[in-house]
């Protein structure tokens, strides 16, 4: 896999070749690249079908175009990164990360998301994605990516695991959701992190 660069640090573009079920090969444009604005219908496609189908986001109704608006310039305010996974112009798969918790101590601690659209799951996207995530968070000199998965979601634990991703623990009845109690495992990855840790 070849990687290129966009002209940021931590965007990264590649071609692929893929087998098509018609038996001939064609050459696809495959890129990770940062979100923009344009991409937020296709992040919210993805997002609500992760809300409405699965038990990746613990929450119960559809999000609006406004929601994730307001989302996508918080991130950017706060300087995270929106990473979305594009195939010819079309986006399949985002992620992002944030702050772990909002008090000060925990500012080299980061809680990453991943969200591949339903029908392109199970193809590597999230597993690049991550591949991402990790390369920018040691970059910025964070010391530990965590990740909340569902516990029945066992491809995403997996993919983790193949990551590098430890356990750390699971919240029991954490959430509520399609008429069943839902636990809430954790992982951590533990990352570079600064030369010279500071408190302030």
């Amino acid at each position: 896999m070849l990687f290129l660069s966009l002209g940021l640090a931590w965007n990264r573009a590649y071609c692929t070749e893929r087998r098509f079920e018609t038996s001939y090969i064609e050459r696809d444009i495959r890129m990770i690249r940062e979100a923009t604005e344009n991409d937020l219908i296709d992040i919210l496609e993805i997002y609500n079908d992760a809300i409405l189908n699965t038990t990746s986001v613990y929450d119960y109704k559809a999000h609006t175009i406004n929601e994730r608006r307001q989302w996508y310039e918080k991130k950017k305010q706060e300087l995270y990164p929106i990473l979305v996974f594009e195939e010819n112009n079309k986006v399949f798969g985002f992620a992002t990360f944030g702050s772990f918790r909002a008090w000060p101590a925990y500012k080299y601690t980061v809680e990453h998301s991943i969200y591949v659209h339903g029908e392109y799951r199970n193809r590597g996207i999230g597993t690049l994605l991550v591949k991402e995530i990790i390369q920018i968070s040691n970059e910025r000199e964070f010391a530990t990516l965590v990740a909340g998965i569902d516990e029945d979601n066992e491809q995403s634990i997996k993919m983790h695991e193949k990551l590098g991703f430890e356990y750390s623990g699971t919240i029991n009845k954490a959430g509520f959701k399609f008429g069943k109690w839902l636990n809430l495992a954790f992982y951590q990855l533990n990352l570079k992190g600064p030369k010279t840790p500071k408190e302030y």
